[in-house]
Formats: C-alpha cells, structure tokens, sequence
C-alpha cells in the first residue's frame, strides 16, 4: 500500500517542473491525480503516460470558473478530493522603484490570488471528508531579497494566507501548510548558471534538486502529517540560518 493510497490530489502548474514531479510521485504512492496547467498539450502527455490513475484539466489560476471546473471535474470522475497542492506561480525580477505596476499585478494575480481562489475552491468538497492543502511559497516568503519585491511579496502573502486558512478550516479536519524551498533546478532556471552565486555562502552551497522535494509534498499530503498546520516547511539548504559576517575577536579582559 503507497502512503496516499485511496487520496485523490489536485496539483496546479503540474505538466511540468515541480508540479509534474509531484503527480508522478503520488501516482507512485497510489493516488489518483487531476493534472491541471495551461498548458494543455504538455499536461494531456504525462496524463497519458500516467493511465487511469490520472486525468487533464485545463486550469487558469486566476479563474474562479476554471477551479470550479477542476474541483468538479475530480469529484465527478474519482468521488471525492483529499489533496490540493498550490503549485502554480510566476517569478517577477524587479527592485521596489523599478517593478511597474503592472508587473506588480500580474504577478499577484497568479501567486497569491490563485493561492486563494484554489484553497476557497476545494474547502466545501474537502469539508466532507477533510483534507490536506499543501500551499508552495518561497525561500522569499521568509526573508526579504534584493531585486525579487513583487514575487518575495507574493510569496509573504501566501505564508499569511496559509495560517489564516489553518485556523478557518482547522475545524472542518482540513490541514493547511507552505513548503518554502529556495532555489530548485527545473527548466526554467538551467539557463541562468549565474544563480548559483546565489548559494555559495549557505551551508549546503548549491540549489535544490526536485527530488529534495517533493517527498516533503507526500508527507503534508499523507496521514502521516495529521497534527501539522498553519506551519513552513523550510527546505533551503540552510539560506535562513544566518549570515557570514565577521566579527571581531572580543579583548582580552
């Protein structure tokens, strides 16, 4: 028996990346998954490569009908919905004087209000039989960093949102948390070698693989986590440990 057997998950942003990891992985756990992206053509592949255990659904998150949709289309076809994982979202370059308003906006649009339009999606199907919502922010939801000020924004937001949503579903026997990694390889970062400067002062001095993860994913969404919510899970090689700055040896008395 896989450690979701019997669950049913919902993963945004999963046709590729760390999204896509995710579903496969709790295919590989025995849950029964509804991929969701925009991108339909990337998404419907890895349904197929997946089988019975998966299923499509093209999601905008930043549609109130596309998540209804999607909710809807996973309780149709498997009955039920145990599982939401956030994992949709957008970077955004730009110091607080030279992101444009605009820039601004879109980035919060998918980061922090897909964030809630999926969670207030899922809650009245989860209130039946409770639930997991596993929400993913950022290294940059926990410190602030030079020349990210929308997206470390967003990504504060999601950490509040989550705590918020804790406490309003807490009762209903659904648990919310955030998972904060710093940088993670995919695709979209393999082009950028510079950003592994980023890390050379950390104790672990290099990114994140996806593989470091997702297992982190499968616990919040397993039983196993049944007593964790309204809680980071910090994965990032220990970027939030502290500083290397020097100081000076104390005098000798």
């Amino acid at each position: 028996m896989g450690r979701l057997a019997g669950k049913v998950a919902l993963v945004s942003g999963s046709a590729r990346g760390m999204g896509e990891a995710t579903v496969r992985a709790f295919v590989a756990e025995g849950a029964h998954v509804v991929v969701s992206d925009v991108l339909d053509e990337v998404g419907g592949s890895v349904v197929r490569e997946l089988g019975d255990s998966a299923i499509y659904e093209h999601l905008d998150v930043t549609s109130d009908d596309d998540w209804r949709r999607a909710v809807h289309r996973a309780s149709d076809v498997f009955g039920k919905l145990d599982i939401l994982v956030n994992n949709a979202g957008i970077s955004g370059h730009g110091t607080v004087e030279t992101t444009t308003e605009s820039e601004y906006v879109d980035v919060f649009r998918v980061n922090q209000l897909g964030v809630f339009l999926g969670m207030r999606a899922v809650a009245p199907v989860m209130k039946e039989t409770g639930g997991s919502i596993i929400n993913i922010s950022s290294v940059s939801g926990l410190i602030g960093q030079t020349g990210l000020f929308a997206y470390g924004a967003s990504k504060w937001a999601v950490r509040g949102m989550t705590k918020s949503a804790a406490r309003d579903l807490g009762r209903y026997g659904i648990r919310v948390n955030s998972v904060h990694p710093a940088g993670v390889v995919t695709e979209f970062l393999k082009g950028n070698p510079g950003m592994n400067s980023m890390y050379s002062r950390q104790p672990i001095q290099r990114r994140a693989v996806i593989s470091e993860i997702v297992p982190l994913v499968i616990y919040l969404a397993s039983n196993e986590s049944s007593y964790a919510t309204g809680s980071e899970f910090v994965l990032d090689g220990g970027m939030t440990s502290g500083n290397d700055l020097e100081v000076a040896e104390a005098p000798s008395v």
